[in-house]
């Protein structure tokens, strides 16, 4: 249970700094008006107390002393005149008369209060008499009530003064409520903005940082807005152009060994050529060759320094599968047997990508298929698959353990078991999986379930419609 609220509770927070930091900014804002709504409503309520307990007593002391100064025929015309004109009625009070108690109301309390204050302790106040809904308050025309003895029942000389509810009701103004939409939206907009603000330096330092981690040199981050911004976007940059000059260092140094070793092998190649044993004249070419494909496999990692391949070439739209049957065919002429499996279907296998560097991490994986498991050959496959473009080639090697897959990707790694038995500078998938990261695509490598390795690069597709 508690795993499933948690993944509602995932599910439902937003997962952007933008749209985190704006809820938090949202519910404050409403949280602040709705304490400052509170508070106005409790400090106002006793001078609004104050004020209405002043006006009622006022009507009963003029009514009170209206009744006193009539004479007795014209009370009847005063009563009905105060009914017409002010909606105020004037009731005796009676001993069984039904009286409500107030409600559960602060501000009820506080009139009562304060019209006990100005008219008497014995004063009452209702909201409903007999079944007959307004505000009633009671007062007396005569300061003693009459004894008992005297004829006079309990409730003579009070009597109960009636007036509108609305007289202590208070009407919400419908506008309010629009101004107040208003006001919260434009506050809401303007938290948007700063929220909005602060965010986009970091989504534009994250698309930064993944081209640095495809092996890319982004532009400078631009350095303006706060003082925490601006640290952040220098250190980037200072960052970002260390690491560039240590790729170009890199591959200077690289091109100039692999320059200078070029020179003795040439040498070595026309020595070997006049020695008489030919069985050593074989061993020594074979491993002048290999000493020719580790400085290759230098100017290679030398050249996708910068995540691109090659420093002239331009993405275009190419076909995977027609590149794949060029590669076949070259590896035939050369007699080694490479098998391509025909398109499983009519899918176009489009991708934009640089040829010849493609080419290149295309031609290092068959390669490591014919060099870790010679005499038989590696199985290429390309396939259309939902968004991506999947190129598959499978070796019957011995094989890469599971725990070291993604070890083998790093430069100058080599593993000391099942593929060791093969010279190389450890090289070859480091370049692939540069060229591949460059290209916006992954490279996987999965061993096999009895024997050998699966390399799968996985390559947006390109729709060229």
């Amino acid at each position: 249970m508690s795993d499933l609220s948690a993944t509602w509770r995932t599910r439902l927070w937003p997962r952007t700094l933008l749209w985190r930091t704006f809820l938090l900014v949202a519910t404050l804002m409403l949280l602040s008006v709705a304490a400052w709504f509170l508070i106005f409503s409790t400090y106002e309520r006793e001078p609004r107390a104050r004020q209405l307990a002043q006006t009622l007593a006022s009507v009963a002391n003029l009514t009170r002393v209206s009744l006193l100064s009539a004479r007795a025929d014209a009370r009847l015309g005063l009563l009905r005149e105060l009914s017409d004109r002010e909606g105020i009625h004037i009731y005796p009070a009676e001993a069984d008369e039904v009286i409500e108690p107030l409600d559960a109301n602060p501000l009820l309390a506080l009139v009562h209060e304060h019209l006990r204050e100005q008219l008497g302790t014995k004063t009452r106040m209702t909201l409903q008499r007999n079944g007959e809904n307004a505000l009633f308050v009671s007062f007396r025309i005569d300061d003693e009530t009459p004894n008992a003895g005297a004829g006079e029942s309990e409730g003579d000389g009070e009597f109960w003064v009636a007036l509108p509810r609305e007289r202590i009701e208070r009407r919400f103004p419908i506008n309010w409520i629009g101004w107040g939409a208003a006001v919260l939206l434009l506050s809401l907009a303007g938290a948007w903005l700063i929220v909005f603000r602060i965010t986009q330096p970091l989504k534009a330092i994250k698309r930064a940082a993944q081209k640095v981690g495809a092996g890319e040199t982004p532009p400078p981050l631009a350095e303006h807005g706060p003082e925490e911004v601006v640290a952040v976007a220098q250190a980037f940059n200072h960052m970002s152009a260390d690491l560039a000059r240590l790729d170009q260092d890199r591959a200077l140094i690289l091109a100039g060994i692999s320059h200078d070793l070029r020179t003795p092998l040439t040498r070595l190649r026309m020595g070997i050529e006049m020695t008489a044993d030919p069985a050593m004249r074989d061993g020594m070419s074979a491993d002048v060759e290999e000493m020719d494909k580790t400085i290759s496999q230098f100017l290679d990692f030398a050249r996708t320094g910068n995540g691109d391949g090659s420093v002239t070439e331009t993405l275009e739209p190419l076909d995977v599968q027609t590149l794949l049957l060029e590669l076949t065919e070259q590896y035939r002429r050369r007699n080694l047997p490479v098998t391509l499996q025909p398109a499983v279907s009519p899918a176009p296998t489009f991708v934009r990508a640089r040829p010849q560097a493609l080419r290149r991490a295309l031609t290092n994986l068959i390669d490591n298929a014919l060099r870790y498991a010679p005499g038989e050959p590696p199985l290429l496959s390309c396939r259309h698959e939902g968004k991506s473009v999947i190129i598959e080639t499978q070796d019957q090697g011995p094989g890469i353990p599971a725990a070291d897959v993604e070890r083998v990707k790093r430069p100058f790694t080599r593993l000391d078991t099942a593929r060791s038995n093969v010279v190389g500078a450890g090289l070859g998938l480091a370049i692939v999986e540069r060229i591949v990261r460059s290209h916006g695509g992954e490279l996987h490598l999965v061993p096999g379930a009895q024997r050998g390795l699966l390399a799968r690069v996985n390559l947006p597709a390109y729709d060229k419609h």
